[in-house]
């Protein structure tokens, strides 16, 4: 066949968990329909941050978390494409590798679920002292800040075991989760509110799904970036670009909203101290209206902040990567790193 991959099956790695094997199907049913005569297996592995559930992710340490043991299958050659959410893949991949495809992003914000005992209300109607269950730094901060009535305490687990903490103990009244895993799991009935980005930004490629292949398997490579999303890859090189030039990871709170709207890419990015007192926000735009060139020859394998997307115009991708590290650079200019190293710290402790 034209894309060289007929005949040989092609391996699909994945997390165990349901959610991310609700994400892979997606993916891989998706890629049939597009290639109906090739085959498609998929292989399920547990990753480090599967296995430590007693540890805050932000704690850890390990930028690579759910990600190194697939990535270490794809260099081996013992998986030929791996699907991630966006948001768990650093900024930095390893030499060798690329994101091949970012899919259509689902709804990027953070919701709300809470404790059957407090179904119908919203967080500034809990009472005083009620318990949020939240493992990310950067909902905190934001939350902290906006709920001062409220306490916010570390919950791990997947989707499911967290779901159940909430639901059979007294603990939580209500915990924070991206609104897209729950769509993805069929869930979407409880999320209780939906916390916009006024109320809380969300994370670096919230919402989007990444293939990671290696960067040098042309075939492969091609094959995948059928599955790109033009306005999600623009959106998202300009928030990892963002993450990136701050150096930002899970241990400190950075956060942001993008907007592709008439040509025009808007980016707010932020950052916070972890109880979310400090804080400095900024809103930057672009135009991204280049029309895409089909650029043959040596410059065809850019990669933007780990991403190859051939099918994307290239002066798009730039104007993208630079607004990122343009807005990152206005936010250093008024503080940042003081904040972001301070955060750090205080986490480490």
């Amino acid at each position: 066949g034209e894309n060289g991959v007929e005949g040989r099956a092609v391996r699909v790695g994945t997390r165990r968990s349901q959610l991310a094997r609700i994400q892979t199907d997606s993916v891989v049913s998706t890629l049939r329909e597009l290639y109906p005569d090739l085959h498609f297996e998929i292989v399920a592995m547990s990753t480090t941050g599967d296995k430590i559930l007693d540890t805050a992710l932000s704690k850890i340490g390990e930028k690579s978390l759910f990600t190194k043991e697939l990535e270490n299958a794809l260099e081996k050659n013992e998986v030929d494409l791996v699907v991630h959410s966006l948001k768990d893949l650093p900024t930095n991949l390893p030499p060798g590798f690329t994101i091949g495809a970012v899919c259509k992003r689902e709804n990027p914000l953070d919701a709300v679920v809470f404790h059957p005992k407090n179904c119908g209300k919203t967080l500034s109607l809990l009472p005083e002292k009620s318990v949020i269950g939240t493992s990310s730094l950067r909902r905190a901060a934001q939350l902290k800040k906006k709920f001062p009535h409220l306490e916010f305490r570390d919950i791990r687990g997947n989707l499911n075991t967290r779901l159940k903490k909430l639901d059979e103990k007294e603990d939580f009244s209500a915990i924070i989760l991206a609104a897209a895993g729950l769509k993805r799991m069929g869930w979407e009935n409880r999320i209780g509110q939906l916390l916009s980005p006024e109320d809380c930004l969300y994370a670096v490629g919230q919402g989007a799904l990444a293939v990671e292949v290696r960067a040098k398997d042309q075939e492969i490579l091609n094959m995948v970036s059928a599955l790109h999303d033009a306005d999600t890859v623009l959106c998202c090189i300009a928030e990892r670009a963002f993450m990136k030039r701050l150096e930002g990871g899970c241990s400190v709170p950075v956060a942001v909203n993008t907007l592709l709207k008439d040509g025009q890419l808007y980016l707010t990015g932020a950052v916070y101290s972890l109880d979310g007192s400090d804080s400095l926000k900024e809103t930057m735009q672009t135009s991204v209206n280049y029309p895409h060139q089909n650029e043959d020859g040596p410059n065809d394998d850019v990669q933007h902040v780990g991403v190859t997307a051939k099918n994307v115009s290239s002066q798009a991708q730039e104007a993208a990567e630079n607004l990122g590290v343009e807005l990152a650079n206005l936010l250093l200019s008024k503080g940042a790193k003081h904040i972001l190293s301070v955060a750090r710290q205080l986490n480490d402790a």
